[in-house]
């Protein structure tokens, strides 16, 4: 008895002592990595490539697929991964037989270090790739622990048993000089069950409530609706179930189901088991008098609430720049309505006391003016050539005086500002 109450107490004295060594240790004031996670147009336009060449649905039919990846390129999706989920940056490095890979993200306020910096080596298996050597700031992991570290990290980054489907559904990852190919199994019961481990099941139902507020919504307005008619009774659902909940997730839900009813995208594109939920009737949304406008912001806003500002940025950068080839022209209203659109989605998610106070002033009644700026005495509709003529590019003086202005508009309004 003596003997369990003296190591009782010694674990009491010195865990906090090892606690402090351990964060002392895996602590850094300089990052390992430092490389910026800028997204350009161009890198934008080359992820799309990527995407299509290798989207199983353009190939047909169910079997063995084969995806390469150059070391840039995935050096590039880590490099924004890590500057959206944790403020930091990554190096890659792939040599036949082996992958590395550095990564640094901020650490909260702390009187140790500033950042968390991690060292890793994988080896190629039979079909994932292990890790062979794992190092944590200063402090080295033991190899068991580390792949406990990795299966509990997955875990909690994924929801479902995506670590079992991905055993099931890659055959084989193999490092080459600068390239990753990795070899995998496509069917369609496999990417249902892949589309169902996107959200958590409390974020399906999420969903599921705010697309039959929308459908109750849609029945009884007219035709067609501007989007201030149906931001407030969808946010007033927001404000009710974070009320007692997390009002940041009620707000991203509420954002991306209007934002795929506005571009005419059925939610069970990303949750399969909506096929069966109630859906809204189709008809046009309107903002500033336009049906393209909605389009634009909620879009953007979904992204910015998501995922973060940059990358939704990007995107309405490239879809204008891409109109200018054949579609409709380059237009600053659209890019007004981008911005907008960020701004919101920003706000939506900022803080749960600022989701809350935005649900909370939606939900009292909004008109467009409140949301969406000024735009109508902006230039549109122009040519890449036009666009050339007029502002160079997108890095020209010109270019970024007009964004300069429609950013000051979007600040002048009072539910956007920060």
């Amino acid at each position: 008895m003596r003997f369990l109450l003296r190591t009782l107490v010694l674990l009491i004295v010195t865990l906090p002592v090892v606690t402090v060594a351990l964060l002392a240790l895996a602590l850094q004031d300089r990052p390992l990595a430092s490389d910026s996670a800028q997204l350009t147009h161009d890198d934008i336009a080359r992820a799309r490539e990527i995407f299509r060449a290798q989207d199983p649905r353009r190939m047909g039919g169910s079997g063995l697929r084969t995806a390469s990846i150059s070391e840039a390129d995935l050096a590039l999706a880590l490099n924004y991964l890590a500057s959206q989920f944790g403020r930091g940056a990554a190096r890659v490095g792939l040599r036949p037989g082996t992958a590395t890979l550095q990564l640094s993200l901020e650490a909260p306020p702390n009187p140790f270090g500033r950042y968390v910096n991690i060292d890793a080596a994988f080896r190629e298996a039979a079909a994932m790739p292990r890790l062979d050597r794992l190092r944590i700031g200063r402090l080295p992991v033991p190899g068991f622990l580390a792949d406990v570290l990795l299966a509990e990290t997955v875990r909690r980054l994924t929801t479902g048993d995506a670590d079992q489907l991905a055993m099931q559904v890659v055959q084989s990852a193999r490092f080459g000089d600068g390239t990753l190919t990795v070899t995998y199994r496509w069917n369609e019961d496999d990417a249902a069950l892949a589309r169902s481990m996107l959200l958590a099941p409390e974020d399906r139902q999420r969903l599921r409530a705010y697309q039959e507020r929308l459908a109750d919504v849609v029945a009884g307005a007219p035709r067609p609706s501007s989007l201030s008619a149906l931001l407030p009774p969808l946010f007033r659902l927001a404000l009710e179930r974070g009320a007692g909940g997390d009002p940041i997730r009620e707000n991203r839900a509420c954002i991306v189901v209007l934002a795929l009813y506005a571009i005419g995208q059925p939610l069970e594109r990303i949750v399969p088991s909506a096929a069966g939920w109630r859906r809204p009737a189709r008809q046009a949304l309107t903002l500033a008098g336009r049906d393209d406008l909605p389009k634009h912001f909620l879009v953007s806003a979904a992204l910015a609430a998501e995922a973060g500002s940059p990358l939704a940025e990007v995107i309405g950068v490239f879809k204008e720049v891409d109109d200018s080839r054949g579609g409709s022209g380059f237009s600053f209203q659209d890019i007004g309505a981008n911005r907008a659109g960020v701004r919101f989605g920003e706000v939506a998610s900022q803080s749960p006391r600022r989701a809350r106070q935005l649900a909370g002033t939606i939900a009292a009644g909004v008109a467009e003016a409140d949301f969406m700026p000024s735009v109508a005495d902006l230039p549109e509709f122009m040519s890449e050539a036009e666009f050339s003529r007029r502002f160079g590019g997108v890095d020209s003086p010109a270019y970024a005086k007009l964004i300069a202005t429609i950013d000051r508009r979007i600040e002048a309004l009072p539910l956007l500002r920060r």
